[in-house]
């Protein structure tokens, strides 16, 4: 029989409390110490190097990192009315996917070789893809299929079902809750029992975990969608967040409950990263899918209050990670943070379907490859679902056409079995048993031991002489390397010329591509 329970979560960490039963009702979350490592104005720039050296993922860092490409999928009444940005109050009718099929979408990834996609369950015009309890303004209001569809549970199951891990987009800007007065109506924190039951809920009765939650009047509606939507649609692997305020004034700003958000996203979904607004996953800073020259994972962050840190230096600066950067972020930094780039940008000119667009070319997706994942980050490719509730056929053959790309860029890797010599400071020597000629190289460090290369140069011995082919800062979780042409060499060497501390190199590959 299962316990009654009831879970208080403050101040953005669990704390147990004893349930009817005097057991243990909720275990809090192991202190992760080397993820975010505090900074102080003293320190010297030696010691913040020393200190940055020191920061460490986390396993759902680590698990998010391995995914390198993933997908998004902006659907909503947008795709119905035209707009990026909706208004909040359209009318759910407008909502008629007639041909949705979401198995469609997931054949389409798996094929492209995306590993997770994240569906926008609420754009910032407030209107929810699933049936909420607490909002009117969903699917349950449209026509389509009667009123009784769901989008995120069709998507939900047909992402498990080919394979790729399941996300969602829970926009924290809400403009139909600012027109019915709940967003930022100017309430105070209060404690709020989550999730909170309402007339004729079809949960009262049932022994359902619940925790008590600080949050303003909008803070709570969005702690119950969150309840609703990481308890009823099985396992969630990201939950994004962005800043943007959609249509809303901007003097007419939500303070948002992050604190409590995350904590009941930690109890309900523990795996999960929490993406751009949280402390797992960061923007890059762009919306074209680039990252830095050198991307670096270990940041300086400050505290903006209610459990959330931001970039200590613009979130667009070009460096945001160096020794420099450290220093010139010191005055406003309160940490040094585990906080890695993701790299979001449309298949197309807008992010939802518009009919007069089409997808870029494969050329074009190649070159943000190599610019995102080829640079320590992790791609989050968008491809919007027609008026009909499909992927277009042009994005379905792209999407192909990208991974097949991809795959001849790296082909083989013709270290694989090669004699590897590794000389204890960073420095490895591959020899390839004879001269074969390469134009593609991909390094990584093993960041389970942090970040810590700041320069480094690949040499291949050509004529008995070695020759410097590429010569760059950061390496970091993957550095892929398009070099301008092939060279032919039995020896190659990775020389790391500077780092912050002991370098551990768990990847160079050499290739030769058939593009």
């Amino acid at each position: 029989m299962a316990l009654s329970r009831r879970h208080a979560l403050l101040a953005g960490t669990a704390t147990a409390v004893v349930a009817t039963t005097g057991l243990p009702a909720f275990a809090a979350t192991p202190a992760e110490p080397h993820y975010r490592i505090p900074v102080d104005p003293g320190d010297t720039p030696d010691e913040l190097v020393a200190k940055a050296a020191k920061v460490r993922p986390t396993k759902r860092q680590l698990a998010w990192q391995r995914l390198e490409k993933t997908a998004f999928l902006h659907f909503g009444v947008n795709t119905f009315t035209g707009l990026e940005w909706g208004t909040g109050d359209e009318d759910p009718d407008v909502f008629q996917p007639t041909g949705l099929d979401t198995d469609q979408w997931a054949r389409a990834l798996r094929d492209g070789g995306f590993k997770l996609a994240i569906l926008t369950a609420k754009h910032h015009d407030g209107f929810v893809l699933y049936p909420s309890r607490y909002t009117r303004h969903s699917v349950v209001s449209s026509s389509w299929r009667d009123g009784r569809g769901d989008v995120l549970r069709s998507f939900a199951d047909s992402m498990r079902k080919y394979g790729i891990k399941v996300g969602v987009y829970i926009s924290p800007a809400d403009e139909n809750q600012y027109l019915d007065g709940v967003y930022a109506n100017g309430s105070a924190r209060t404690t709020h029992t989550v999730p909170t039951l309402v007339d004729g809920d079809d949960r009262a009765g049932r022994d359902l975990p619940t925790y008590d939650l600080d949050a303003t009047d909008y803070g709570a509606h969005m702690l119950n969608q969150l309840y609703e939507v990481l308890t009823e649609y099985g396992p969630v692997d990201e939950v994004w967040f962005d800043g943007a305020q959609g249509r809303i004034p901007p003097d007419k700003v939500e303070k948002y409950d992050w604190d409590s958000w995350y904590a009941l996203i930690r109890a309900l979904a523990p795996d999960a990263s929490i993406a751009v607004s949280g402390p797992d996953v960061r923007w890059v800073g762009n919306e074209g899918g680039m990252a830095r020259e050198n991307e670096w994972s270990v940041i300086p962050v400050k505290d903006t209050g209610n459990g959330k840190y931001d970039y200590a230096l613009p979130y667009d600066a070009p460096d945001n990670g160096s020794r420099e950067a450290l220093v010139e972020a010191q005055p406003t930094a309160a940490a040094l943070q585990w906080w890695p780039a993701e790299c979001d940008v449309s298949i197309r000119p807008g992010w939802f379907y518009h009919a007069d667009q089409q997808p870029k070319s494969v050329e074009q997706l190649t070159d943000i490859w190599f610019r995102s994942v080829g640079r320590g980050a992790v791609l989050l490719l968008n491809v919007p679902p027609d008026r009909d509730g499909l992927l277009p056929a042009a994005d379905v053959a792209r999407l192909k056409e990208f991974r097949e790309r991809t795959d001849r860029e790296l082909p083989r890797d013709l270290a694989r079995g090669a004699r590897v010599t590794d000389d204890g400071a960073g420095s490895r020597t591959v020899d390839l048993g004879r001269p074969l000629a390469v134009d593609r190289i991909r390094l990584a460090e093993d960041i389970r031991l942090g970040q810590q290369v700041e320069q480094f140069v690949v040499e291949a011995e050509v004529d008995g002489a070695w020759r410097t082919v590429a010569a760059l800062g950061t390496i970091g979780a993957a550095r892929i390397l398009p070099l301008a042409a092939p060279v032919t060499a039995r020896r190659w060497r990775l020389r790391v010329t500077g780092s912050r501390s002991a370098v551990h190199i768990k990847e160079f590959g050499l290739y030769k591509s058939q593009v």
